[in-house]
């Protein structure tokens, strides 16, 4: 039940921050014309692509965090971490803000839709440093344990925006890129309250999990940031890409079936983000009791997780065939899109079920230095799923592409299946049988706690 408690505050945070922000700078724009939301809905995606950049710092240190809280100083992994979300954002910001109209024309050749989705981009990336470093703060709460307080300073930043948008937008007639100045604000300021909450959390702190005492950047720490959160970033962006192909592979089947698509994706979002909750709380929890110790150790850690994840991916496969039509209803009154999207909705428990346990078992993975292993898993299942979309798509529409969702996931968790189901130690020993791994460790909790 520790694993449940830590994942329920991540899927409202996920909730808040990753799907509830770009819905409501869309409803906002709505009454500004069919060119702004589909500008809102370009920058918002693009977003999401750079968000998959620094998620290899977020949660390479939060895994780093965990391991040392109690155990070593904070503040060296902290700084070096700092360090390299100023390297990312600028990577990021820069190029984004000089080349806004091109990447903006990578999405639509409507010249209307194209000057809109660059105004965004303008202030979007000009503000990713902010975005990066709410990213980070969150992480190194996750780090100490804590999933409550990015639950709650995501829910804030919402708030902000749904307050700030129609001041932007409609107040001082900044339309789209009032949207984005909006969200930018709200972020800044929720980023100067998550900042304000760690800096006394780490001062309060006690023993060597304080983030207070002397500690520099340092090569080993960047280096093992980098090699912990890399595979979980790739993992991200390889989703991302083969989204947007995917998209394409639906879209030879019509325009009803690409929008009952794009429908069935957004209300499918509510059930999936259970799943990387999942994975964020087994993440936090694994690098918490310390790295993978044997084959027993990861048994013990690995496979309760995944029939977590499995049992998740079933629930949601049942909420959303019970409540298809009606949320459905919600998006759209045309009955051929309407279609598109119950069906797509109807066979998604194929492709939820196995998706539900590859994604909860990736965090105990990562944390315990076998991302790497995760990847390649992720992207065998993509190299079979990709080209069995296009032949089933051409053979039985729709119904194919979806099948051949199933089958990728299925795939993908069949391959990691030696990584997260390893033969028990002699005489059934596990790792519950060992030792504590440091007096403070089997003393007490630690600070972050």
């Amino acid at each position: 039940m520790r694993l449940i408690r830590l994942a329920l505050p991540v899927y409202v945070e996920l909730l808040a921050a990753v799907v509830a922000v770009g819905l409501i700078d869309t409803l906002w724009v709505s009454g500004l014309g069919s060119e702004a939301v589909a500008a809102v809905t370009i920058a918002t995606t693009t977003e999401n692509l750079a968000l998959g950049v620094i998620l290899c710092v977020g949660t390479g240190t939060t895994v780093l965090a965990g391991r040392r809280d109690g155990r070593a100083p904070l503040a060296p992994v902290i700084r070096t971490a700092w360090l390299l979300l100023g390297v990312f954002a600028v990577a990021v910001a820069v190029p984004g803000v000089l080349l806004r109209e091109p990447i903006a024309r990578l999405f639509t050749a409507d010249p209307v839709t194209v000057g809109l989705t660059a105004g965004y981009f303008v202030v979007a990336f000009a503000g990713i440093p902010v975005f990066y470093a709410q990213n980070l703060t969150d992480g190194v709460f996750k780090g100490l344990g804590d999933t409550r307080t990015p639950m709650r300073t995501a829910l804030l930043c919402n708030a902000l925006v749904i307050v700030l948008d129609p001041l932007l937008i409609y107040g001082l007639g900044l339309g789209v890129r009032g949207a984005a100045l909006a969200t930018v604000v709200a972020r800044l300021a929720t980023l100067a309250v998550s900042a304000l909450l760690l800096v006394r959390r780490l001062r309060t702190g006690t023993g060597t999990s304080t983030g207070t005492g002397r500690g520099s950047v340092n090569r080993a720490d960047a280096a093992a940031i980098l090699r912990t959160g890399l595979p979980m970033s790739g993992d991200f962006l390889a989703r991302a890409l083969v989204g947007m192909a995917l998209t394409g592979i639906v879209g030879r089947q019509g325009v009803a079936a690409l929008a009952g698509y794009g429908i069935g994706l957004k209300i499918m979002m509510a059930g999936v983000m259970s799943f990387y909750a999942l994975r964020q709380a087994a993440m936090i929890r694994t690098s918490r009791a310390g790295e993978a110790d044997g084959p027993s150790s990861r048994r013990d850690r690995a496979v309760p997780v995944v029939l977590y994840g499995l049992a998740a991916g079933l629930a949601a496969s049942l909420v959303l065939n019970a409540l298809a039509p009606a949320a459905v209803g919600l998006f759209t009154a045309d009955p051929a899109v309407a279609a598109e999207a119950v069906w797509f909705l109807r066979c998604m428990p194929l492709y939820l079920v196995p998706f539900g346990g590859l994604i909860a078992v990736g965090g105990v993975l990562q944390a315990g230095g076998r991302g790497a292993g995760l990847l390649a898993a992720t992207l065998a299942g993509f190299a079979v799923q990709l080209p069995l979309a296009f032949l089933l798509g051409s053979r039985m529409g729709t119904t194919g592409v979806w099948l051949a969702m199933a089958a990728g996931a299925a795939l993908s968790l069949g391959l990691l299946r030696p990584a997260w189901r390893g033969p028990r130690a002699p005489g059934g020993a596990t790792a519950r049988d060992r030792a504590p791994r440091s007096t403070r460790t089997a003393a007490g909790p630690r600070s972050g706690r």
